[in-house]
């Protein structure tokens, strides 16, 4: 089985501001660059081939960490349609029951012009057997959505209530990619150097 670590991009300026990025194409704020500075990832991790989503964020991260990656467009965020740029909190002021009724809907929950998470990883799912297929270990940077639906799909978890395994999102996270493009957990929560 082919092994694939993930790697959420550093801080931006939405993110300290629990802002809904999606495809908003920010670069990392100040405070981003510097968490990563003298950071690198483990020489286990960073012999692998490296693929990293077409967004900015995910780009710097991956040169700031001394990765060459190539673009892997499957690896873009999660569109978040109408509520890019805004807070869950003014979603659940502006939309009360309703954004709260969309969000107990787990895998199917899908923004306005958006994409839900289940397309998300139906999105990845080709890029995932071609890995497979390919039978080289590698790694990714990308962003939070991506992961979670990967997580959700490796632990069968509905997206709905709290995660299988809480993550932390400095981290690498580490999954086995069967041949039909299945994720399976193998390692979560491995720590930059």
């Amino acid at each position: 089985m082919t092994r694939l670590v993930l790697l959420r991009h550093a801080a931006t300026g939405w993110n300290t501001d629990h802002r809904l990025q999606g495809r908003a194409d920010l670069p990392l704020s100040d405070a981003g660059r510097a968490s990563l500075f003298g950071r690198r990832v483990p020489e286990a991790y960073a012999r692998r081939k490296w693929y990293v989503s077409p967004l900015q964020r995910a780009r710097e991260t991956a040169d700031l960490l001394h990765l060459p990656a190539a673009v892997e467009p499957a690896l873009i965020e999660m569109d978040w349609g109408q509520y890019e740029g805004r807070t869950v909190a003014e979603l659940r002021t502006q939309y009360g029951e309703a954004f709260t009724t969309e969000e107990a809907r787990g895998l199917d929950f899908q923004p306005p012009r958006g994409e839900s998470p289940r397309q998300v990883q139906q999105r990845l799912l080709p890029w995932l057997r071609s890995l497979a297929e390919a039978g080289v270990d590698c790694g990714a940077v990308t962003h939070k959505g991506v992961i979670r639906a990967v997580l959700a799909a490796a632990y069968g978890w509905p997206m709905i209530g709290k995660p299988p395994v809480r993550l932390d999102w400095t981290c690498l996270h580490e999954f086995r990619i069967a041949a039909d493009g299945r994720p399976q957990p193998l390692a979560m929560n491995i720590p930059l150097e």
